[in-house]
């Protein structure tokens, strides 16, 4: 059931791409400010209690809904999955901006590519240069890819596994923005209050970033996407983005990362990569690795799914 939620999920949104999602956010913002107002007292303790509150509520609804139709009949509750999948799941939460970002440089619209960057970063780039464009988009694709595709696939996958739904996708998805809205937040003026929100998402991340490293190694350059990885991950300042980018840009061999101005201001990172700078050219070969990756993995759950049947 989980291989074909996955793939009618995937095929659904390439059809008809959920124009309505932005709405979801404003929803989702408005629900964990609900918390966030009523127990931000500046101490960990008081995010724990909040995160809990906070994910539960969706947790139990999804189970008891999926519970409830899987007594009805297994395809309603395949059906609820699928759903639950196109919410949370897609590459077309950021696939257009990619495209739009590729097809601007192609035709030498720079200040066209740089005006779609910053909008999709929420941040001016009209500094940057061609390369820094493709450089940036490439970056923000490989992170996007993950959050937004194989993190949510490896959740969901772990939790049908035991009989739980597709629990797995919400509690990741609603990790990831309980992190981007609390624990990115600058802890002078939030207190301690997002310090759980970053801790729980850290732990989720851990081991389904590096199956999707170890994927781009698998199905890019592996012995440069593991000299970046092993060299290169943890001198970027989000270790755990360092390991993406490295591996991204270790599997395709470009170079990554390098000092940028946004906003007016210079912006230090360190290169990782290797071999050629970006272009256009690569943001092609970017987006083959992640649809690879995604093929690749399906394959494998493919072959999982054969082997428990024969077992």
């Amino acid at each position: 059931m989980s291989l074909l939620s996955l793939i009618t999920a995937l095929l659904l949104e390439q059809v008809h791409p959920l124009s309505s999602r932005k709405y979801l956010a404003t929803w989702l913002s408005a629900y964990v400010d609900f918390f966030q107002r009523n127990f931000n007292a500046g101490q960990q303790k008081q995010g724990l209690i909040a995160w809990i509150l906070a994910i539960a509520a969706p947790l139990v609804l999804v189970v008891s809904l999926y519970c409830l139709l899987l007594d009805a009949h297994p395809i309603f509750a395949w059906a609820f999955s699928v759903l639950v999948l196109y919410l949370t799941m897609g590459f077309r939460q950021f696939s257009h901006y990619y495209t739009d970002i590729h097809l601007a440089l192609r035709n030498n619209k720079l200040d066209e590519a740089r005006e779609l960057l910053g909008g999709w970063l929420g941040k001016s780039c009209r500094e940057l240069s061609y390369e820094e464009v493709a450089r940036v988009t490439i970056e923000q694709a490989l992170i996007c890819s993950h959050r937004n595709v194989f993190g949510v696939v490896f959740w969901f996958v772990i939790f049908m596994m035991l009989g739980l739904g597709p629990i797995g996708a919400v509690l990741y998805r609603l990790s990831l923005f309980l992190y981007n809205r609390w624990g990115m937040q600058d802890e002078a003026e939030f207190g301690r209050f997002g310090a759980f929100a970053r801790q729980a998402y850290h732990l989720m991340e851990w081991l389904p970033l590096r199956l999707t490293a170890a994927t781009f190694a698998i199905v890019g350059n592996f012995e440069d996407t593991a000299y970046c990885w092993r060299n290169q991950a943890a001198n970027w300042p989000d270790p755990e983005a360092g390991i993406l980018l490295a591996s991204g840009a270790g599997a395709i061999g470009i170079k990554l990362g390098q000092t940028i101005i946004q906003d007016d201001q210079p912006v230090f990172r360190p290169e990782i990569g290797m071999d050629d700078e970006a272009d256009a050219d690569y943001m092609q070969s970017a987006i083959g690795l992640v649809w690879r990756a995604m093929v690749f993995q399906l394959i494998v759950l493919l072959a999982l799914t054969v082997a428990n049947l024969l077992g």
